[in-house]
């Protein structure tokens, strides 16, 4: 396991699983920057960006624009969106965007998308409640198709339909989309296409195993090698000298965190349903890597065996705006490592 992989492909490494850390922008925009450079100077192969509106759980509402800036504030991480909310955008203009940042980075964007949930995030945009039910489908084959190296594009679907059009500029390759699941249809969907998935940091190494079973499954009966998909997992993170003072350490800080999913607003109007915040954070401490270095690089390593992924993202932001930074410092000089 390594921080930069040792051969880098545009969808990732398949040798060696990589180690990147997962920002939410929960601390602020330029502590999140700060945070991209000090992964960099950690020697993490990469940074995956949130997208959020109108909460302040997530501060960033683009992750594109923001993988832009860090892209041009770096020089060899990789950056990419996890994920970018595809039933808010039009999929050529997030296509278009896509393969700018690949272009002007050398390779070193990362796309991935989600559906997002029922928020009125849906009704601000425009978009609707049908796009996010029944368009994120359509949505994925376009921006696809779009990415895939073709010289034109058009559309005839339910929610997109237009003339054929010149891609440009073109990608020089076609580029990689990862899709963020967390239900068996978006896995479903996925794997029909071979399009590497984004597993969550809400379910255990069996659950997210179980999950990739089942692409291998549908990926294999539509002629995809699933061998061959380089998947990625977020874990959160916390280092102490003992896995009790890391838990001690982070109940302090991540209920708070938490409480403010709670600022969503459905586009119905209907209540969200709440979490048990304190259960929640008990479950999240329960399945994820914390303690020392040397527990969490073995938790790291079974974690890596057990799901498949090819890419560990690292939610670090849990820890709260004091003490990130030094535990980005410390999973360079401590984690890295001691990892296999």
């Amino acid at each position: 396991m390594t921080a930069e992989p040792t051969t880098t492909t545009a969808a990732g490494d398949l040798n060696q699983p990589a180690v990147d850390l997962f920002l939410l922008a929960a601390h602020g925009l330029p502590a999140t920057v700060g945070y991209a450079r000090a992964a960099e100077a950690a020697g993490l192969g990469g940074v995956w960006l949130a997208e959020h509106h109108f909460v302040s759980y997530g501060q960033c509402p683009s992750a594109t624009t923001l993988a832009g800036y860090l892209l041009g504030a770096t020089r060899r991480i990789a950056v990419g969106t996890a994920a970018a909310v595809l039933s808010n955008r039009h999929p050529v203009a997030l296509a278009e965007e896509t393969v700018l940042l690949d272009a002007v980075s050398a390779g070193r964007f990362r796309l991935g998308v989600a559906r997002g949930g029922p928020w009125v995030d849906l009704e601000v945009y425009g978009t609707g409640l049908d796009r996010y039910r029944d368009g994120f489908a359509e949505s994925l084959d376009l921006l696809g198709r779009w990415l895939s190296g073709a010289a034109t594009v058009g559309a005839d679907g339910g929610f997109f339909a237009f003339r054929d059009v010149p891609v440009v500029p073109r990608p020089a390759r076609p580029i990689p989309v990862w899709v963020a699941a967390t239900s068996p249809a978006t896995v479903d969907l996925a794997a029909a296409r071979g399009l590497p998935l984004l597993l969550g940091v809400h379910d255990d190494d069996a659950a997210k195993a179980a999950l990739l079973a089942r692409y291998a499954d549908v990926a294999a009966e539509r002629g995809h090698d699933p061998a061959a998909v380089p998947h990625a997992s977020v874990h959160l993170i916390g280092l102490a000298d003992s896995r009790a003072a890391a838990e001690r350490a982070l109940r302090r800080t991540l209920p708070p965190w938490l409480a403010t999913t709670r600022e969503y607003v459905r586009i119905d109007g209907s209540a969200p349903a709440h979490r048990d915040l304190d259960a929640y954070a008990e479950h999240l401490l329960r399945i994820h890597p914390l303690g020392s270095a040397a527990e969490c690089a073995a938790r790291l390593a079974a974690s890596a065996a057990t799901v498949g992924a090819h890419r560990l993202v690292l939610m670090v932001e849990g820890v709260g705006p004091a003490a990130t930074g030094e535990l980005i410092s410390a999973i360079g000089t401590d984690l890295l490592p001691a990892l296999p």
